[in-house]
């Protein structure tokens, strides 16, 4: 989710401030909509009549990224920098050469550019654009499951927010990594700042998920009250919302509470509920989910 919300931004980043022809604007939309072939085709047009395009070049990037060719999207977004002018440029195209790598799980490569892209934006003084950099560089070294370096990174990012959205994200970018090297304490510690920015300015999707990571990090620490507080709370919300998935995370999260309690019979309805919301939305990962969070729970 997060990954997409960067791309989002580099998307209205791009289609909002650079001056294009018909044909660039439309191999843009072409690679928000998935499209590499008509992308590529509308990219290589207008680059048939101007070689050195740099916007044709950078959606020409992001098709041959899109469609899986890395090593061809790499040297497309290199010849765009050669036409770069401004640091800005060039951040934008290092985090998609940043992406193109951490997509093929080229994870060195990926960060070197994150990083080039990071001090591009410093000497920008574009602080939106750094923190945006680091979080990217945090987020490859935590699924290259290299926690420490991750949450370093994270930290340094923490310092560069602007808004309270921006700080209740990087609350819980901080949280789950200290999840991930099992220092629960401080997860939750960072969960709770999460999970009041978002309850004051998040969106509701944004304050489920900090509801359902606050639980989880109550369950354990063993703050069983609170946790059941805070999930009762967003399984009633996501009920009244319509939200099924919030609503079967929550119930399976709540079941590890009433086996603490000796509640076992309130535990197995908790849990077949969230399975059939999972069966009702065909929703196979959440399946697969609430199989594996509740396996041994009876």
């Amino acid at each position: 989710m997060k990954f997409t919300l960067v791309l989002l931004a580099i998307s209205l980043f791009i289609n909002n401030v650079y001056a294009m022809d018909a044909e660039t604007s439309a191999c843009n939309s072409a690679v928000e909509k998935g499209d590499s072939a008509t992308a590529l085709q509308l990219a290589n047009k207008v680059l048939h009549g101007n070689k050195n395009d740099k916007e044709a070049l950078i959606c020409l990037g992001r098709a041959l990224s899109l469609k899986g060719d890395v090593e061809a999207a790499i040297t497309t977004y290199k010849a765009a920098a050669a036409q770069a002018t401004t640091p800005l440029d060039k951040t934008i195209i290092a985090i998609l050469s940043g992406n193109t790598y951490k997509k093929a799980k080229q994870y060195n490569q990926a960060i070197a550019s994150y990083q080039l892209a990071a001090i591009n934006a410093k000497t920008d003084k574009n602080q939106q654009f750094e923190r945006i950099s680091q979080n990217l560089i945090g987020d490859t070294y935590f699924e290259n499951k290299r926690y420490q370096e991750a949450l370093d990174t994270y930290l340094a990012a923490s310092k560069l927010v602007e808004n309270d959205n921006d700080r209740g994200e990087s609350f819980e970018n901080i949280a789950n990594t200290y999840h991930r090297m099992n220092k629960n304490d401080d997860a939750l510690e960072y969960q709770v700042k999460a999970y009041f920015m978002n309850e004051r300015i998040g969106t509701l999707d944004q304050y489920a998920h900090s509801s359902i990571e606050l639980g989880r990090y109550y369950i354990l620490n063993k703050n069983y009250n609170s946790a059941e507080n805070v999930l009762n709370k967003i399984i009633k919300i996501a009920k009244d919302q319509g939200g099924a998935y919030y609503e079967a995370q929550g119930s399976y999260l709540l079941a590890k509470v009433k086996v603490a309690h000796g509640d076992i019979a309130g535990a197995k309805t908790l849990v077949e509920n969230a399975k059939t919301i999972a069966k009702n939305t065909h929703d196979q990962e959440l399946a697969q989910e609430i199989d594996q969070e509740t396996q041994g729970l009876f």
